[in-house]
């Protein structure tokens, strides 16, 4: 049976503010879900000087790799977060030469670092999808319909366009 996969790209690369660790989401780009990796200071910063078009003044290591595989011939043909287990996740890399195609176990930070380098397509495995993704919170939809509730539980009547209470356009009472 084939592996199920969603395409995802990066969405940002982030630092969360009480905890200063590091975080890259990776977004479906069918859905709405997304997958945050907490990854290390050196590659969150491999992985967003690229986002941001910044090259550095010499070869960083991420950019040494992409230029050594280039040299030799090998195209990376694609990234993979392959699986999570022990709340770690994996990655692969697929490396194409000579239209053989290799998969190289890798650290989804230095992948990404790579991918963002080469403009692959980048993949999540739909299992680690399921069981790490997250989809944007729904509570501000419900704070909203809770307002909504408000709002229509309100005495207002719009035909005579009068209302009372704070804000209305009624002077106060002296």
């Amino acid at each position: 049976m084939a592996e199920s996969l969603a395409e995802v790209v990066v969405e940002s690369v982030r630092v969360h503010m009480l905890s200063s660790q590091h975080v890259v989401l990776l977004k479906e780009t069918e859905r709405e879900r997304y997958l945050p990796i907490w990854i290390g200071p050196w590659e969150a910063n491999a992985i967003a000087t690229r986002l941001q078009g910044v090259t550095a003044e010499r070869p960083l290591t991420h950019d040494l790799f992409a230029a050594v595989l280039a040299e030799l011939g090998v195209t990376v043909h694609r990234v993979v977060v392959s699986s999570l287990a022990d709340e770690t996740f994996h990655a692969t890399l697929e490396l194409e030469l000579n239209g053989r195609v290799y998969a190289i176990d890798a650290r989804p930070s230095d992948a990404l670092a790579l991918a963002v380098r080469t403009g692959v397509r980048i993949y999540a495995s739909t299992e680690v999808l399921d069981r790490a993704g997250v989809e944007p919170e729904t509570q501000v939809d419900q704070k909203l319909e809770v307002f909504r509730e408000f709002i229509n539980s309100l005495d207002v009547d719009l035909e005579e366009g009068h209302r009372e209470g704070p804000g209305s356009s009624e002077p106060p009472l002296e």
